[in-house]
């Protein structure tokens, strides 16, 4: 099958399988109406704070968000939860989720309470726990969203959710996806990772893989091994070539495909916008440095 006929399928079974909608202000519980991905970009605004401070997992988390002149820009976006690796913390990663606040996504990265940088206790092991802290963000999201004084107060749709992360973080997107995981979590983006025990289960939804060729730390075959596993749509996007996660520093030649495809794979599948779906193919066409595939729900 070629890239252009794939392309479409997968973009009808996201549409059709997967249902991304927003809920609109004003409409009963449960009531949710698509939406066209918002065009141009947005100023980013930033805030910090922390969940259950003083619980033994005490969850320090960045939230970047469309931003006017008075605050938060008008309008309900799609929430992605972004996870970091191994000894690293959320600012890192700035430079890509910035980009996808300016393009219309609150992106909330928790401080891993025992693998960030600085962890007074680390331990890898304790990766196995951080889906559960995804989750408990999620909720905590939802109680600022109902909460009439809070800025953010009706302006996240937790309707339509992506877990994305690279890394130690890739694998804590993965085991967000465990079996009974609520329908909302409706995409993930693992980069540089792969699959914890029991991911990919539950109500399928569209992952897109990330991964340089010569990763050393996490080999592509693992991020490969991930995909096959996933039942639901799913996009390899290979940085040929490339190591663990540099394709991740603007200005390095892989940010732009990446950012291009993560994107508008993120308005594709959480806001359901076909147009974005039909361009990733494109997103990543850089002969020389990428490669780019994609299957239907298997």
């Amino acid at each position: 099958m070629g890239a252009g006929r794939l392309s479409a399928v997968l973009v009808t079974a996201l549409l059709a399988g997967c249902s991304p909608a927003t809920a609109v202000a004003g409409e009963a519980a449960g009531s949710v109406s698509a939406r066209r991905a918002p065009e141009g970009s947005y100023a980013v605004g930033v805030r910090t704070l922390t969940l259950d401070p003083r619980s033994a997992r005490p969850l320090p988390v960045t939230i970047w968000y469309p931003a006017s002149a008075d605050g938060v820009a008008a309008g309900r976006f799609p929430v992605v939860i972004y996870s970091h690796g191994l000894g690293s913390r959320p600012d890192l990663h700035a430079g890509l989720t910035t980009r996808w606040a300016a393009a219309g996504f609150v992106v909330a990265a928790p401080a891993y309470p025992h693998t960030r940088q600085g962890a007074a206790h680390f331990t890898r092991a304790d990766v196995r726990n951080q889906p559960a802290d995804g989750w408990r963000l999620i909720r905590y999201l939802g109680g600022l969203d109902r909460a009439g004084v809070d800025p953010l107060a009706n302006h996240l749709d937790l309707t339509s959710i992506a877990a994305a992360g690279h890394s130690a973080g890739g694998f804590t997107t993965s085991g967000m996806f465990s079996e009974g995981h609520p329908a909302r979590l409706r995409a993930g983006i693992v980069i540089a990772g792969g699959g914890l025990p029991g991911s990919f289960a539950g109500p399928t939804a569209p992952v897109l893989f990330v991964h340089g060729t010569a990763d050393p730390v996490v080999p592509v075959t693992v991020g490969r091994a991930a995909y096959a596993r996933t039942p639901g749509p799913a996009v390899f996007l290979s940085l040929l070539g490339q190591d663990h996660g540099r394709y991740l520093t603007p200005g390095h030649p892989g940010f732009g495909p990446v950012l291009a495809t993560t994107t508008d794979f993120l308005r594709w599948a959480l806001y359901g916008d076909p147009a974005a779906g039909a361009r990733l193919p494109a997103d990543a066409r850089s002969p020389a440095l990428t490669r780019y595939e994609s299957r239907p729900a298997q």
